[in-house]
């Protein structure tokens, strides 16, 4: 199982030199791969223009958007920005997590449209590959470059929750990105069989890829900053969803996180992304303990 880490995008009162160190660590590390994901409101730094950061300075992970929000975007846009970071990158935009976001409010707050995201994910996603394959949007315009390193662009993976959106995504994705709050090894199962048997179902002659995430912390009262990382997270949806998630999560310590990698790699995760809840350099230093004792 690979394993990949979400950069601390949500901190507020990060500084250049906070972003440049993590970025080097990473680097330097045992890790896949770099992600960070996207949100409106809060104290989130762009995920796109941290991702270009990471590109520019790092040379061998790959660089990994987890997720687009794709339906708040407009397609075009979004492949020539992918495309983009791939070549800022050398070529190590292998894969992209897109997904339909349930906040609307972020929706409002870009001016798109929260309703009838669904389908206009669909067509979304054929536009981009298009663009990526240097067809014509426009006709008599040209192709939109530039080109990625792949002509078919980096592998899709679905960001969804759910048989419904699950089956629907089976139509174009190219795998799953199965989200466990902790890691756990029947949540993330049952996201890949559902997965496993839309894909089936769709005719698709490969299996999906399956990609995991979890949130974690190494760091001294690491629940307490757990639990507030969380609730903050989902504060957006109301005091009782948020308290509810925060008193769920528990990979704290580092025999809980090592159980949350044994488990996700058990549950079928090809790739797995740990997201840490605090921008302290304890959150790498200690998983690496943890990742070389496995």
């Amino acid at each position: 199982m690979k394993i990949g880490i979400c950069l601390p995008y949500m901190k507020a009162g990060l500084t250049r030199t906070d972003f440049m160190t993590w970025f080097q660590r990473v680097d330097q590390g045992p890790f896949h791969s770099v992600s960070c994901g996207e949100r409106v409101h809060g104290p989130t730094f762009d995920m796109r223009v941290v991702l270009a950061a990471a590109a520019a300075v790092t040379n061998r992970v790959e660089i990994t958007p987890t997720l687009y929000v794709l339906p708040m975007h407009n397609a075009v846009r979004v492949a020539k920005e992918v495309a983009t970071l791939d070549v800022m990158s050398g070529g190590r935009v292998k894969n992209l997590c897109v997904g339909y976001g349930g906040r609307e409010k972020d929706y409002a707050a870009v001016g798109a449209s929260f309703k009838g995201r669904y389908g206009r994910m669909d067509k979304q996603v054929e536009t981009m590959r298009q663009v990526w394959a240097q067809q014509e949007i426009i006709e008599g315009a040209g192709a939109i470059g530039p080109p990625p390193s792949s002509t078919t662009g980096p592998a899709l993976l679905a960001g969804v929750i759910g048989p419904k959106s699950i089956e629907r995504s089976a139509q174009w994705a190219d795998g799953i990105y199965a989200w466990s709050g902790n890691g756990e090894e029947r949540e993330l199962q049952t996201t890949f069989a559902l997965a496993a048997a839309a894909w089936e179902r769709a005719g698709r002659k490969t299996k999906p890829y399956q990609l995991g995430g979890f949130w974690y912390t190494l760091t001294d009262n690491g629940q307490q900053k757990l639990y507030d990382y969380v609730y903050d997270y989902l504060a957006i949806a109301g005091h009782e969803i948020a308290t509810m998630m925060a008193e769920s999560v528990h990979r704290s310590s580092p025999d809980s996180v090592a159980e949350a990698l044994d488990s996700a790699e058990r549950a079928g995760c090809e790739e797995l992304f740990v997201v840490p809840v605090t921008a302290e350099l304890a959150e790498i230093d200690l998983l690496e303990k943890i990742i070389a004792n496995r």
